[in-house]
Parts: C-alpha cells; structure tokens; sequence
C-alpha cells in the first residue's frame, strides 16, 4: 500500500502514551486527540511511600508511590515495569493482563497495595488505593474532521473503557474505520462502526503496532 493511502492513525490515549506508540509508526500520519486526561486526587501519601510493596497496572500510579528505595513492585507489563524500575524499585513483570499479576501476587512475601486509577478494569486481592482519575474529554477539531472525511482511519484501542467512550465519539463518522484492539476485552466494548478489526497476539504496544500494521495489510 502506497504512502498516499494509507489509513491515518487516530490515537486517543493521554498525550505521552500517543506519542510513544506513534513513534513505533513513524510512517504512519497519526491524529492525536486523547479521549481521556489523566488528574491526580487526593489520597495516602504516606500509606504508599511506607508499603514494602506496590501492585501497578498503569505507569500513571507510580509516581504516586514516591521512590522505589528497592521496594518490590508487581507491574503488569513491560512499560510500567520499565517506569517502576527506574523509579528505584525491585521489578516483577507480568504478561500484560491483570490476571497475570495472581501468580506474582501469591508469591510476593510482603504486604502489597494497589495504587489505581478511579475507573479499574480489573480488581485485584490487595488493598486498593485510587490516586488518580480518568476523565473523559471531547474529541479535537482535527480529529473530528478526520472522522468527517471519507479516508480510512485506524483506531487503536488500549481498554475497554476508552473503547466505549471512542464509539460515543465516533457515532456517525463518514471515514471508514479500522478498529485495532489491545485485547478482546476491549474489542468486545466496542460497539461504534468497524469496516475492518484486529485484536493484538498480546497486550503490549508492540503487538498492537503490528495489528496496525495487519488492518492496512488486509486493505491491500
């Protein structure tokens, strides 16, 4: 497929996390409009900096947590693993499901908590402890005149809940879509148009940049 046909990349993650996965796409034109603004909220500070251990399923709770100091970490997958670590702490990984951090949990040895956002996908058996909030906001202009036109777009998609609130968005869009999804959790809240659909081999950013890659592929 030509340069000049390819779909355009519609990104809706936070700012940071669109640009991190756009860069894994540098041929691709991308639109950024983040369907979600992360906003920190008050809570027990002082409860987190003294666990001896933290469950994180997102980087964004791991500043919440103050220094590593060596402390255990639990993280769900690669890139939280990756801002834990070099926020000080002694790192666990998981295989970038929820489900995965059971094994890691059992086995951890010390008392955990889990620093979260407001809206959890999945509830772990620790302690919880929200630290921050995702709230929802519009789409920008260019990304609704995107969606206006009669190009192809590519929507990747990163949770269930971003999944829903982006079919909101997109109700009535003229633009064929392609719908890449980071899990069949999120393809399943999907509900907004498809003209084509491909779900990740694993919840990472590398696996969705090559379902990305499959949509265009199956354009051809």
């Amino acid at each position: 497929m030509s340069s000049t046909k390819r779909p355009v990349l519609l990104l809706t993650r936070p700012q940071a996390d669109s640009r991190r996965f756009a860069a894994m796409l540098p041929e691709w034109r991308a639109v950024i409009s983040p369907i979600l603004r992360i906003v920190a909220v008050d809570h027990d500070g002082a409860a987190l900096r003294d666990a001896p251990g933290l469950v994180f399923t997102s980087a964004h709770a791991v500043a919440a947590a103050g220094p590593g100091r060596g402390r255990l970490a639990l993280c769900v997958g690669g890139h939280t693993a990756q801002v834990a670590r070099a926020a000080g702490f002694d790192v666990r990984a998981g295989n970038g499901f929820a489900e995965g951090l059971l094994p890691l949990i059992d086995g951890a040895g010390v008392p955990l908590i889990h620093p979260h956002g407001r809206h959890l996908a999945k509830r772990l058996p620790v302690p919880g402890m929200v630290v921050y909030d995702q709230q929802a906001v519009p789409l920008t202009a260019e990304a609704r005149a995107l969606l206006g036109g009669d190009g192809p777009v590519v929507l990747p998609l990163f949770s269930p809940r971003s999944a829903r609130l982006v079919a909101d968005a997109t109700r009535g869009a003229r633009a064929p879509l392609r719908v890449a999804a980071i899990s069949d959790a999120a393809w399943a809240a999907w509900d907004g148009p498809a003209a084509g659909h491909a779900v990740a081999e694993r919840p990472d950013a590398a696996a969705m940049a090559a379902a990305v890659r499959a949509l265009a592929l199956a354009e051809q």
